[in-house]
């Protein structure tokens, strides 16, 4: 039996500072975060980065430099995953939705990689969705996502393709078809967003079983469904995900203190469940990267 490749998403850009004092939020903080999760157990961090003074999201190209550089200094073997998800964001104003209203941060597509092509991570993120979000809409057109992972591609990076919902995955299989992305792919699908795919069985079942054969898989589950689904997707030959991105706490109305928290509480999970966590370079080698030097 493969061990289970556990990714921690450390902060994300929804996940807002008021709702945990625990949050990080400076690149220093999401470093050190990181490391925390890596010495849990976690061989993959997936990074989002925030403008210290705020809080609130950023896709600054030095922050995410600084949070690399910070990781690179005390573990070389960590798989870094940077997102390319903020960007997307499209908030209509009321009255005349073709106008942007506040909050919109839908942006070139170009820009969302800009980071990718300049520090050249293992992974990054590639949302494939079109969905409501709350009130808003996440948009990311088949043509717009071409751009992105044509970028992704001529820098050498793994794309980690998230799937909200079935038709993404149509959409990856299509790119694939017509040369765009690499097959069979890496794939993470995300359960229990509003509008999109639900946290039960059957439908990660069912997503499973629409993979390309020969794929990488992981789910996770927002909030409530973050630890049942790491039990599910491990009963289901998926790896994992967790961390303060998708779930802020440890148990019911008690919030957890660290990301390494979530992992210690995924990896007992898996552990009872008799799995076992591959490390970073074991890691590196089911996913067919490269090693550190």
């Amino acid at each position: 039996m493969n061990k289970t490749i556990l990714t921690c998403a450390v902060t994300g850009n929804l996940t807002k500072p008021e709702m945990t004092p625990y949050l990080p939020i400076t690149p220093r903080q999401i470093a050190d975060s990181c490391l925390g999760a890596a010495d849990a157990g976690a061989s993959v961090v997936h990074i989002h980065v925030r403008y210290p003074d705020t809080g609130k999201p950023s896709m600054e190209l030095d922050h995410y430099a600084e949070v690399v550089n910070f990781i690179q200094a005390q573990n070389k073997e960590l798989i870094i995953n940077l997102t390319t998800g903020p960007g997307g964001r499209f908030v209509p104003t009321e009255g005349d939705p073709k106008i942007f209203a506040p909050g919109t941060t839908l942006c070139d597509p170009l820009k969302r990689v800009e980071h990718i092509l300049k520090l050249k991570p293992d992974i990054c993120s590639l949302d494939l969705n079109t969905m409501n979000s709350g009130s808003d809409v996440v948009m990311n057109t088949p043509n717009n996502v071409r751009k992105m992972a044509k970028v992704i591609r001529d820098a050498g990076v793994m794309p980690e393709l998230e799937i909200f919902d079935s038709g993404d995955l149509n959409m990856a299989k299509d790119l694939i078809a017509e040369g765009t992305l690499e097959g069979p792919g890496l794939y993470t699908f995300v359960m229990g967003v509003k509008y999109g795919l639900n946290t039960d069985p059957a439908t990660l079942l069912y997503m499973r079983d629409q993979l390309p054969s020969g794929a990488v898989w992981a789910a996770f589950g927002i909030s409530r469904a973050e630890f049942p689904m790491v039990a599910q997707a491990w009963l289901l030959g998926g790896h994992i995900r967790v961390g303060m991105e998708d779930n802020i706490y440890l148990e019911k109305g008690v919030l957890c203190e660290s990301n390494a928290q979530l992992v210690s509480r995924a990896k007992r999970i898996i552990g009872d469940l008799g799995g076992q966590l591959a490390s970073s370079k074991e890691a590196r080698k089911l996913l067919g990267l490269k090693f550190s030097s």
